[in-house]
């Protein structure tokens, strides 16, 4: 079994509010995120993919392919987008990391379950900043 890593990085903007709370009240639980105007991140994704060596190509999963299933999935929907009102898959749902994460995570694993038999997405680790980062791991549990 083998493991390949990916890095690929993505600048997009949101804010952290609550319509139902009160301005006084998004500011005490998100801070400056709150910000109507918005607040925007450089971020980095790493996509970890696990799985066997194909026999033909001798690799876990070609990167080109990989890739081009990040742009599909991740970059066309994300990169440069205000996550708050452009990204249809994260309509009625507080762009956090961790949200944001698990969309992207979601996708992913469907998009390399079709494109590859034995390679498994394993995790993702999504970087907002140098300082912190979401993992989501296949074997995590939803709740």
């Amino acid at each position: 079994m083998f493991t390949l890593l990916r890095v690929f990085d993505f600048s997009a903007g949101h804010t952290l509010a609550r319509s139902d709370w009160s301005e006084e009240k998004n500011r005490q639980v998100f801070g400056k995120c709150s910000n109507p105007q918005g607040h925007g991140h450089n971020y980095r994704l790493e996509v970890l993919v696990e799985g066997p060596l194909d026999s033909e190509t001798q690799m876990v999963l070609d990167a080109a392919k990989l890739d081009e299933i990040v742009h599909n999935e991740v970059f066309i929907d994300l990169d440069h987008k205000n996550l708050n009102k452009e990204v249809p898959w994260l309509a009625g749902k507080l762009p956090t990391t961790e949200v944001l994460a698990d969309g992207i995570f979601t996708r992913l694993e469907k998009a390399i379950a079709a494109a590859s038999s034995t390679a498994k997405l394993a995790e993702i680790r999504l970087w907002e900043t140098r300082r912190i980062c979401v993992l989501r791991r296949a074997s995590d549990r939803k709740e």
